[in-house]
C-alpha cells in the first residue's frame, strides 16, 4: 500500500522527495521486519526520479510482505507505484 503527498507551489518544491516505510508487528518479527524494511528501501531507489520533488511518500507493508518473495514484492511495489502515479482519466472523479 503506498499514499503520496505532493508538495504545494509555496512549500519544499525543489526539495527530493521522501519516503517512509510502515512495517507492523503483524509482518513478523523484528528481524523480519527489518528485512522488509531492508527490501523494500532496495526495491523503492530505482523508482525516486518517477516521484515529484518535495513529495512524501508512505509505503505500508501488508502481513504477507514477510513471507513474500523479492520478486514478488517488487512487482507488487512497482504495481502500486503505477497506480499512484497514473495520471488521473478525465472521466474519473
Amino acid at each position: 500500500m503506498v499514499h503520496l503527498l505532493q508538495p504545494d507551489e509555496t512549500a519544499g518544491a525543489d526539495a527530493p522527495p521522501l519516503v517512509g516505510f510502515i512495517v507492523a508487528r503483524a509482518v513478523g518479527n523484528a528481524v523480519v521486519r527489518n528485512s522488509v524494511r531492508r527490501r523494500l528501501r532496495h526495491l523503492m531507489r530505482p523508482h525516486l526520479d518517477r516521484l515529484p520533488a518535495g513529495s512524501l511518500l508512505v509505503v505500508r507493508a501488508n502481513p504477507r510482505a514477510g513471507a513474500a518473495r523479492p520478486d514478488e514484492m517488487a512487482a507488487d511495489l512497482e504495481s502500486a507505484l503505477d497506480r499512484l502515479l497514473r495520471p488521473a482519466s478525465k472521466g474519473r472523479r
